[in-house]
């Protein structure tokens, strides 16, 4: 309990900004989010997606633009910071964004088997991160538990070890909502024995010192932030 009192004084910031977002897209699911900006370093693993060393890992960061490095410079996304964090603490691995800005679950789901498909062999694991589209949009959140559901069947038919970055509801979407969004991680990652990491923008969230000016994604210094978090949980996955 005092652990979601602390996280909902830091999201009242989140809450507020993540109105604004949810009604700039008018809470339509057919509403399109506007492409990534060119900066966006979607595009910086695209050209390494090649033959990892026999001794390296391969990791596939799968998700939004929280993963695709959104509005940061090539280099600076979350897949080369996470490949470089990894290298410090001497696991050699490929680490290949695979993140999509303004990707909901459901496109996630559609571009999953041609993602690992194109892939040059099965992934060592899988980081996933969808949801949080789904949710400054409204989208009910049966489906957008329904389509992680098929994601992390797939994955598991496949024999991939997959570690969640999970999402959590802003404030303005209401308790209803929250209560029926927030479980849909910690369930399915029982479900498939995946490991999680509980919030993707748990430290970061409401510390403009660690955002883009929008106050939701993380700049430079978040995004190092998240991954000194998380790697220790991607190292664990690995080793």
């Amino acid at each position: 309990m005092k652990k979601e009192r602390s996280l909902a004084g830091r999201f009242l910031q989140y809450g507020a900004l993540a109105l604004i977002v949810h009604l700039a897209v008018g809470c339509s699911q057919q509403a399109v989010p506007p492409p990534p900006p060119t900066g966006n370093a979607a595009k910086d693993d695209a050209a390494r997606v090649v033959d990892p060393a026999k001794d390296e890992k391969l990791v596939v960061a799968f998700g939004d633009s929280l993963y695709a490095g959104y509005n940061l410079d090539q280099g600076k996304g979350l897949a080369p910071t996470m490949e470089q964090a990894l290298a410090r603490k001497g696991i050699k691995a490929r680490v290949v964004n695979a993140g999509v800005s303004g990707d909901t679950t459901a496109a996630g789901r559609a571009r999953l088997a041609f993602t690992l498909d194109g892939l040059p062999r099965k992934p060592d694991l899988m980081l996933i991160g969808l949801g949080g589209n789904d949710m400054l949009r409204g989208l009910s959140p049966t489906e957008s538990r329904a389509n992680l559901d098929a994601i992390l069947a797939e994955t598991k038919n496949r024999g991939i070890a997959v570690l969640m970055t999970g999402m959590v509801a802003s404030p303005n979407m209401g308790p209803d909502y929250a209560a029926a969004f927030n479980p849909i991680f910690p369930d399915l990652a029982r479900k498939y024995d995946a490991s999680l990491y509980p919030f993707m923008l748990d430290g970061v969230i409401g510390d403009r010192s660690l955002l883009l000016s929008d106050g939701i994604h993380p700049n430079e210094a978040g995004v190092r932030r998240i991954v000194e978090v998380l790697e220790p949980a991607v190292e664990k996955a690995l080793r």
